[in-house]
């Protein structure tokens, strides 16, 4: 609430709720069709923004890295990439790690936040439910050319055979596996039916028979009959029980990668939760750094409020320092164990060769953010929103590689020890994933509904109850 003047009555902002004084999830003045004519109009428009071909073009053609890395990479074998030993891993894990962790926002918003009924969600779940996909695409792309013989991934399943060659359940790489496909499996099918009713809409106001046919498939032959809407809400609950402990078992397993190794600095107890809080922090960063300009090109400031903007980066506030309390942990441990291997290792990842990589990582994931976070102005401020998830989704790439590499390049025996230099490779294929993320983000954006329309309408004030009996807004199909 600000003052015009010292004689003047207060200017009362709509967009902040005077008893609360938190900003509105949605701006008033909204109803039914003007919430359906807003987000349907985005994809059924027949005049796409030049903008958008522009982002489509600059994503696919980055992602074209990944083409000629991978084709080149079966052509001459992995000693095109930087790993050799001792440092065998790189990269590949590296990225794997990273991109997993991206995806774990869009469950945690679905699944979680839906089971403790908190509806600001309901404005940013479609397009973190997208990016958990999209990222889980781009970290599948890496353990199945990590291995070298990607032909031959299918031997990873308990598939039937006369040769008996099954995988190795003691392997982490196994679990990956598992934990990985299911997690993609629950979270698709959390996304498409999540869908259907939005897509019942488009069937509806679609104009071109074409996508009349394409959005009707797709809706499933959805009337928004009370029997639909009571399955749909069944099944909402039931995948978003489901998903839940996949938030998190999968970075667990994850975390098991190097957990289960007898190696200084991943033999720890603290990795499952300190992965866990690392996969949620840089995960609602990449959904800042997503929503934020798709607010701004889509002028959805009044579906997108800053009252997002600012619960997002108080769970970025929560989840960080749960990180960096895991960082305090493992220097504590370090010295704590008096093991000479566990304090090398520490000295090493501070102060050795790739020493720069850990102070990178603790400005970026603790000192910036964790100093800043704290102040509400700062959190509801776009532009260093913005700028912020870019610096944490950096240094949680950084985390990742000062985990692989520095326990890796220097290990037990001097004599063994090495150095990990990235090829040309390995950052064309990093970036490429990038360019196909944002290449299937574009196409996401244009096509499908980027926020649920059904559930915005149900938080609009026409369909609660008030005391002097008025009832929901009652609004036919066609008119909405």
């Amino acid at each position: 609430m600000a003052t015009k003047g010292p004689m003047q009555d207060p200017i009362v902002d709509p967009m902040i709720d005077p008893r609360t004084g938190e900003y509105a999830v949605i701006a008033p003045g909204h109803n039914f069709r003007s919430v359906t004519q807003k987000i349907a109009g985005i994809v059924l428009t027949s005049n796409t923004p030049l903008g958008w071909f522009f982002g489509l073009l600059v994503g696919g053609g980055v992602a074209m890295g990944v083409v000629i890395g991978c084709t080149w990479l079966f052509i001459k074998g992995v000693g095109i990439w930087g790993v050799t030993i001792p440092g065998a891993w790189g990269f590949a894990i590296i990225n794997f790690v990273w991109w997993i962790g991206i995806g774990h926002a869009g469950t945690l918003i679905s699944a979680i936040l839906l089971l403790f009924k908190q509806s600001w969600r309901n404005s940013i779940n479609r397009f973190a439910e997208a990016m958990t996909i999209f990222a889980v695409v781009c970290a599948g792309t890496f353990p199945l050319i990590h291995v070298g013989r990607p032909w031959l991934a299918y031997w990873l399943f308990p598939y039937p055979n006369t040769m008996n060659v099954w995988p190795q359940f003691r392997s982490p790489l196994a679990w990956d596996v598992f934990a990985v496909s299911t997690y993609a499996s629950i979270s698709i099918i959390f996304w498409y039916i999540g869908m259907i009713p939005d897509f019942g809409t488009l069937r509806d106001r679609a104009t071109m028979p074409a996508a009349k046919y394409f959005y009707g498939m797709l809706s499933l032959g959805w009337r928004g009959s009370t029997r639909h809407w009571i399955r749909y809400e069944s099944a909402s609950l039931l995948l978003a029980g489901l998903s839940t402990p996949l938030v998190l078992s999968v970075h667990t397993v994850i975390s098991f990668d190097f957990a289960v190794a007898a190696l200084a600095g991943w033999h720890t107890t603290i990795f499952p939760p300190y992965f866990v809080a690392g996969a949620v922090y840089s995960g609602f960063a990449m959904v800042l750094t997503l929503a934020i300009p798709i607010r701004k090109f889509y002028h959805m400031e009044d579906l997108v409020t800053l009252r997002h903007l600012d619960n997002m980066a108080k769970v970025m506030l929560a989840t960080g320092s749960i990180v960096a309390y895991g960082y305090g942990m493992e220097v504590f441990m370090a010295w704590f164990s008096a093991s000479h291997w566990e304090f090398f290792m520490m000295w090493n990842r501070m102060f050795g060769p790739m020493g720069w990589a850990y102070w990178i990582l603790i400005l970026t994931n603790i000192a910036i953010p964790l100093t800043t976070l704290w102040s509400r102005k700062l959190r509801v401020n776009v532009t260093f929103l913005f700028i912020l998830s870019l610096i944490v989704n950096t240094g949680m790439w950084f985390e990742r590689f000062v985990i692989v590499v520095t326990s890796l390049y220097r290990e037990y025996l001097p004599s063994s020890w090495g150095t990990y230099r990235a090829t040309k490779w390995d950052y064309m294929i990093y970036v490429g994933t990038m360019g196909l993320f944002t290449f299937l983000f574009f196409l996401f954006v244009r096509f499908l509904p980027m926020i649920p329309m059904s559930e915005i309408r149900m938080m609009l004030p026409q369909t609660k109850v008030t005391p002097g009996g008025q009832i929901a807004e009652i609004v036919s199909e066609e008119e909405s």
